[in-house]
């Protein structure tokens, strides 16, 4: 599969770094995956990395080089993750149930799928704009549904971190909301980002991942600019960005290759 892809972390102004983030491949399908611990709950970072890894190992355990159902299998990966963290918290006896929210895409056979629980975001550009983004599952997006305030205020507004469904934190509540496939186009680009990320930019900023060459070093700049423009009040600020199309590298492998932030390859036995 040809693709270009960069990942990128910014503890920002917070004590902790609750954010994970990861990729994997064969040589027929691409997967990315990003989750955001809430802070609110206790082990926040180890329910998001509970939630990354769960696809991770779903991906690496795949018999084939292509995912046989891919809504089936995010949706299922997901809700194992969800599953994971009620069984850690129980096995250590934290007395509360960690909490993350999670955004997953998978590309294969010329398709895009994605899927998410919570206010972390996928985006798709193409042609320089935002061609989809999921749908928050937060309090202020339904206030903006309900034209209580614009789609501008969610960004700023104080209640903004509130989130009405997640991995983890209330067993009974969560659930997943999963794309119908889009056809892939050739420049086609995925990007995958925390709340700490698309809170402080515009859209026409991110869509310029998709058009300028050097999409890794205006990834990291984005990341900057994020943090700057939040300053001390800056949250954990993450995203994974991958570019589809002929020009891009090939990456050609035996196994499936997963990949976290900050950690070697994981070949299929992670």
């Amino acid at each position: 599969m040809k693709f270009a892809v960069h990942q990128a972390n910014h503890i920002g102004g917070r004590k902790y770094n609750q954010d994970r983030v990861g990729y994997a491949y064969t040589n027929d399908a691409l997967l990315l995956v990003l989750a955001d611990g809430m802070g609110g709950h206790l082990h926040g970072e180890i329910a998001a990395q509970i939630a990354v890894h769960s696809f991770m190992r779903a991906f690496a355990r795949l018999e084939q080089t292509r995912v046989k159902e891919p809504e089936v299998f995010l949706r299922a990966t997901m809700r194992a993750g969800h599953d994971a963290i009620f069984d850690y918290a129980r096995a250590e006896k934290l007395g509360g149930n960690p909490g993350t929210t999670c955004v997953a895409a998978l590309v294969q056979d010329g398709q895009i799928w994605w899927a998410h629980a919570g206010d972390s975001r996928f985006y798709l550009l193409r042609g320089n704009a935002v061609a989809s983004v999921t749908h928050d599952h937060s309090v202020v997006q339904q206030w903006a549904d309900w034209g209580i305030i614009s789609p501008d205020e969610m960004k700023t507004h104080p209640d903004r971190n509130k989130i009405t469904n997640c991995l983890g934190g209330v067993e009974d509540m969560f659930y997943v909301d999963v794309s119908k496939p889009v056809v892939a186009e050739a420049g086609d680009t995925l990007l995958l980002c925390s709340d700490g990320f698309w809170s402080p930019l515009t859209d026409g900023e991110m869509s310029q991942l998709s058009s300028i060459r050097s999409m890794r070093e205006r990834l990291d700049e984005l990341i900057v600019t994020a943090v700057y423009r939040e300053g001390m009040r800056a949250d954990n600020t993450t995203a994974v960005v991958a570019r589809l199309g002929d020009g891009e590298e090939e990456h050609a492998t035996d196994v499936p290759v997963c990949i976290t932030l900050d950690e070697q390859d994981l070949p299929g036995n992670f």
